[in-house]
């Protein structure tokens, strides 16, 4: 395992636009944390986001999460591009003349995006700590501990993302056109998105409703919910104008399954796909 890693790193060491990408990701995840906890002077008056609740404990757990996964996409970038260099820089046949398996050649790829996945959520779970130490109303043990599932979530979704990123890097070689299927694929769910409303009004049937959780971008959409209407200043001010959210904010078993057995198919994919074509 150690050796195909580091084979990989190899790679990635040279890789001036794979460092760039990856600073960038975590170097964001930090300005992000510190625009919330910078105080802002509107009309002389003071304002920072920290002191509405955003880095309470256990609430820090959910919004930073959901937060850095948005920035995925520049991790992603790193995927595929690794995966189309192996076809431009013809590396990968090298390997396999080298004496590399194919199987072991997945290996290697998909153990990079589990070392990614890892590094990024011990990171966020770091900064997300710190900030809730120093920011938080809440500092016992038993609150700060609530809610680590969304880190899980976390890992468990940038892992999925990066195996579906893997195999269209092998599906279609080059990076840039991988990354428009990716775009187009996200359009391809929202349809059936729109589609599932147009089939509830027209035939009263949540069909369509029932499928779509089960599709690859909106399993993984489904792992952290959207934790804004959580906070108790948008609750507060909810119900003195008569409305009440109702959300499910919490992270499913059924739901890390469902990602879980995507990457299983991405990986097991991306191995018949290089097993059957012609290096």
């Amino acid at each position: 395992m150690l050796r195909l890693l580091n084979i990989e790193f190899q790679k990635l060491r040279y890789n001036k636009s794979a460092k760039v990408l990856t600073i960038t990701y975590f170097v964001l995840i930090l300005l992000i944390s510190l625009i919330a906890s910078y105080e802002f002077s509107f009309g002389g008056v003071n304002f920072r986001l920290a002191d509405q609740g955003i880095f309470n404990f256990p609430y820090i757990w959910h919004v930073n999460s959901w937060i850095a996964a948005w920035l995925k996409l520049f991790l992603a970038i790193v995927i595929v591009s690794m995966m189309a260099n192996e076809y431009s820089n013809r590396t990968l046949k090298q390997n396999l003349i080298d004496g590399l398996s194919k199987k072991e050649f997945i290996a290697s790829k998909f153990l990079t995006v589990v070392v990614f996945s890892l590094v990024s959520t011990i990171f966020l779970f770091l900064v997300s700590l710190i900030l809730g130490l120093i920011f938080s109303d809440y500092n016992e043990i038993s609150i700060i501990l609530s809610d680590l599932e969304f880190i899980l979530a976390y890992f468990v979704k940038l892992v999925g993302f990066f195996s579906f990123c893997m195999f269209l890097g092998i599906l279609i070689k080059r990076s840039a056109f991988a990354l428009g299927f990716l775009i187009f694929w996200q359009l391809i769910e929202g349809a059936f998105r729109l589609f599932s409303g147009l089939i509830k009004w027209k035939f009263d049937s949540d069909i369509i409703d029932k499928i779509i959780p089960f599709l690859p971008l909106d399993s993984m959409a489904n792992l952290i919910n959207e934790p804004i209407t959580r906070l108790n200043v948008i609750q507060s001010a909810a119900n003195q104008l008569g409305e009440n959210f109702q959300r499910d904010y919490a992270v499913h078993w059924y739901e890390i399954l469902i990602v879980l057995v995507w990457t299983a198919i991405f990986v097991r994919l991306s191995y018949y796909l290089l097993k059957k074509r012609d290096l």
